[in-house]
């Protein structure tokens, strides 16, 4: 295999590992959501937040595990975690603190960037990405991957 067919298949392994770390991070938070709501208002943040925090993750992590909406999901997990950063973990320091965070920034720009890659649902199942521009992005990459 060339290294441009290669390269479709690199979000593959990011992809699966961003999502079940979302899920793990999300499901706690849903199942005490009590619990939950009450870091949330100590921390300054409403406490109804909490229900749409956890959803995100468990739901954005089937999404990215799956590769249906990554683009949009990562999107929506770089805000998050910008935010989780700022009102929370920057007083802990970059160890311990929000270097996770920061790791799971980097991968949801890269998703953001590259899209689901070659096995996902977008691509293998719908044949064009749920995003703007999205399937004239694949086509881009399937007469790429034609000339190689």
């Amino acid at each position: 295999m060339s290294s441009p067919r290669l390269m479709l298949f690199g979000p593959l392994p990011i992809r699966i590992l961003a999502g079940i770390a979302f899920i793990i991070h999300g499901l706690p938070k849903l199942s005490d959501i009590a619990g939950t709501q009450g870091f949330f208002g100590n921390v300054g943040l409403p406490p109804e937040l909490a229900v749409l925090i956890g959803m995100l993750e468990v739901i954005g992590g089937i999404f990215l595990l799956t590769g249906v909406l990554t683009r949009i999901t990562a999107a929506f997990f770089v805000i998050e975690m910008i935010g989780a950063i700022l009102t929370v973990k920057i007083s802990k320091g970059f160890v311990g603190g929000y270097e996770l965070d920061l790791l799971l920034i980097a991968i949801s720009i890269s998703l953001l960037l590259t899209g689901p890659g070659r096995i996902s649902i977008e691509w293998d199942v719908l044949k064009r990405e749920l995003f703007p521009r999205g399937k004239a992005i694949i086509q881009q990459q399937k007469d790429a991957q034609k000339t190689v």
